[in-house]
C-alpha cells in the first residue's frame, strides 16, 4: 500500500490540477477570515470550506490516470487496493490543507467569544477546529468517492452530483460536518470550546463505508 500511496501522491503533485482547489480555498479563507475575529467562528468557517475541496481533490486523483495506466497499476496490487490508495491520497491532501488552514486561523484570530466577553484558550480552540476540519475532510472525501468513477463515469453527471452532495453534506441537519461546524459557532457564542469527537467519528464511519463501496465496485468493474 505504501508504494501505491507514493505513486498517487507523486501523480497528484506532478499534475497541474491541484492548484485550482488550493487557490479557491485560499480565496475562500481570505474573504471570510480576518485577523481579530473570534477564533471559533473563524475555525468553523475554515472547516466548512474544506468539505467541497476534499471532494474536488478526490475527483482530481480518481480521474488523473488514463484507463490503461490504471489497469497497469492495478494488475499487481488489485483494483480495489489501487483505488483505495487513490482515495486515501486525496484524503491525505485535504487533511494537510485543513491542518495548515487551522493553524493559520488559530494564530491570527482573537481567542475570545463573540463580543470578546469570554476568553477562549487558543490551544483548545485549535484542537476543536482541527477535529472539525478533519470531519469535513472525511465527509468531503466520502462525497467524492460516491460521485465519481466507478459509480459515475460521466463528468456531466459526476460534477453536479459532487457539488450537490457537498452542499447537502454541509448544511443538512444530522450531517457530521454540519454538527462539527455548528458546534464551533455555538461555542463561539458561549465561550465554551466544543469537543467534536462524535462528528469526527461519524464522518470517519461514513468515509470508510463510502471508500469500501467504491473499492468493491472498482473490483467488480475492473477488466
Amino acid at each position: 500500500m505504501s508504494a501505491l500511496l507514493r505513486y498517487h501522491v507523486e501523480l497528484l503533485l506532478r499534475s497541474q490540477r491541484w492548484p485550482a482547489p488550493l487557490i479557491l480555498y485560499a480565496a475562500f479563507l481570505a474573504i471570510g477570515v480576518q485577523a481579530g475575529q473570534p477564533v471559533l467562528d473563524s475555525l468553523g468557517y475554515a472547516a466548512a470550506g474544506l468539505l467541497p475541496v476534499a471532494a474536488w481533490l478526490v475527483r482530481i486523483c480518481v480521474t488523473g490516470e488514463p484507463p490503461a495506466a490504471r489497469a497497469v497499476v492495478a494488475a499487481p496490487h488489485g483494483p480495489a487496493r489501487a483505488h483505495l490508495a487513490c482515495l486515501l491520497t486525496a484524503l491525505l491532501a485535504a487533511a494537510v490543507l485543513g491542518t495548515a488552514a487551522t493553524l493559520v486561523v488559530t494564530l491570527i484570530s482573537d481567542p475570545a467569544s463573540d463580543g470578546a466577553q469570554v476568553r477562549v484558550a487558543r490551544p483548545a480552540a485549535g484542537a476543536a477546529g482541527l477535529a472539525a476540519a478533519y470531519a469535513c475532510a472525511l465527509l468531503g472525501a466520502a462525497v467524492g468517492a460516491l460521485t465519481h468513477w466507478p459509480l459515475l463515469r460521466s463528468a456531466g453527471r459526476a460534477v453536479p452530483a459532487m457539488l450537490l452532495g457537498a452542499l447537502l453534506a454541509t448544511v443538512l441537519a444530522g450531517s457530521p460536518a454540519q454538527a462539527a461546524v455548528s458546534g464551533l459557532v455555538t461555542g463561539s457564542q458561549s465561550g465554551r470550546v466544543p469537543v467534536p469527537l462524535l462528528p469526527l467519528a461519524g464522518a470517519a464511519l461514513l468515509a470508510a463505508a463510502a471508500f469500501a463501496a467504491a473499492c468493491a465496485l472498482t473490483a467488480r468493474r475492473a477488466p
